[in-house]
């Protein structure tokens, strides 16, 4: 288990360039199973997560080729369909959230898809049924091997569907629009999830020769297709990698450029921040974050409650960025309810920042309310364990932000979405050591 040491108190400043996006790189790296083609991808980040989906490419004996950092081709013409039955592909398959997005193209190509059930976060359920409910409507036979936690799904010929989604899942809209690319006449999905990494893969395929309409919006149509072609493919930057840099400048009191964000792409994240009195400055197509001299102070209503920040569905907040959010707030001026909808166990992470002196109030598994600082108390160096990625790296801003010498166990979750840390950290003058 790794660890990093962290000595906190330390003004940071400079530039950093957010990694390619991960959640869009988990749907765009299934997609080059869509087509015997060669398939260019760019800006790939180089963590953990990533590298799995890519080795599990290559044992079902995707061509593989890296052309450069973060460059790579794919080349899925030989397909070994035999892997998905082996005990190395049970193995594998579990360890990672994202693979099972492998079934929506292996089912549109080779009429079978097959996955153990994924394993990943230690954050709450999260239930696989839009996934499957979605291959259902199109024609698809599901089966399930409790023994083994072992699904499958197999259709001769998939065939279009109207379709309203239980909710707007992400990685299900992912998967069900990548099957019915592929499939009998037209598919409809409403309640369609509509992030801009979605919105990325649908631009991708259509590149690739699919038909696919209402981008960006909860309705997708879908005419399908006989086959799909290559194409090239550049990732968007990651929007949580660089909401969690905008909060690291925050609690550090330190003058950070985050170079290249694709502001457009995102959405709520500069006005949630801007209500916690976070100042951001647009330069270009960069965010340059002054240094908060005086703090940053919250805001609250204009009937003056408590200001209260929730995730939602694109184009509401993201989930991923909440713990992020709750422990900037732990030093601002005021307070906030922080109101997790999504993931039952996320906030139980706060627990760690009580011991360092933050004063949060933990309402239930969703909620936490949290009372400023203001930064007249600072918070105090402790030793704690990572238990999933964003508190991970939630975790290591308020290290990075408190008095002393912090440990952080279990650093393989942070490494999981995010791509050389320590080392990127080191260069904005942060005191850190990977043991």
């Amino acid at each position: 288990m790794g660890t990093f040491k962290i000595e906190g108190g330390h003004r940071l400043s400079g530039e950093i360039t957010p990694q390619g996006a991960k959640n869009e790189a988990l749907q765009i790296l299934c997609a080059v199973l869509l087509t015997p083609e060669e398939v260019s991808i760019h800006n790939i980040p180089d963590i953990v997560d990533v590298n799995k989906l890519i080795a599990l490419l290559e044992d079902l004996g995707v061509k593989i080729q890296k052309k450069g950092k973060g460059s790579y081709t794919f080349k899925a013409d030989e397909v070994n369909m035999g892997y998905l039955q082996s005990d190395q592909f049970k193995q594998d398959g579990r360890g990672l959230r994202g693979s099972i997005m492998l079934v929506g193209p292996l089912l549109a190509r080779f009429g079978q898809g097959y996955i153990p059930k994924p394993g990943g976060d230690k954050i709450g359920r999260r239930r696989l049924d839009t996934h499957f409910e979605g291959f259902i409507n199109l024609g698809a036979k599901f089966r399930y091997n409790k023994e083994e936690h072992f699904y499958g799904v197999e259709a001769k010929k998939l065939k279009g569907a109207y379709m309203l989604l239980d909710e707007a899942s992400v990685t299900g809209t992912a998967n069900i629009v990548m099957a019915a690319v592929l499939a009998e006449g037209k598919t409809t999905i409403y309640n369609a999830a509509c992030e801009p990494y979605l919105q990325q893969l649908c631009k991708m395929l259509n590149r690739m020769g699919a038909k696919i309409s209402g981008v960006g919006s909860n309705m997708l149509v879908i005419e399908g297709v006989d086959r799909l072609g290559g194409t090239e493919h550049t990732m968007l930057p990651d929007m949580i990698e660089i909401g969690s840099w905008i909060g690291l400048a925050a609690m550090t009191k330190s003058e950070l450029t985050i170079k290249n964000v694709s502001w457009d792409d995102l959405g709520q994240i500069p006005s949630v921040f801007a209500k916690l009195g976070i100042k951001l400055e647009r330069r270009g197509d960069d965010i340059h974050i002054p240094e908060h001299k005086d703090g940053y102070e919250i805001q609250n209503y204009i009937d003056g409650s408590i200001l209260t920040i929730a995730d939602a569905p694109w184009p509401g907040m993201t989930p991923d960025l909440l713990s992020i959010i709750l422990v900037v707030a732990t030093q601002a001026k005021g307070e906030v309810l922080v109101h997790q909808k999504m993931f039952e166990s996320r906030l139980f992470f706060v627990d760690k920042l009580i011991d360092m002196g933050a004063k949060i109030i933990l309402c239930d598994p969703h909620r936490a309310t949290v009372m400023g600082h203001d930064f007249k108390s600072t918070l105090k160096a402790t030793t704690m364990v990572s238990p999933d990625i964003r508190a991970g790296v939630s975790l290591l801003i308020a290290a990075l932000s408190a008095k002393g010498t912090s440990t952080i166990h279990n650093i393989e979750q942070i490494d999981r979405g995010y791509e050389d840390i320590d080392n990127r950290l080191r260069a904005i003058g942060a005191k850190i050591v990977r043991v």
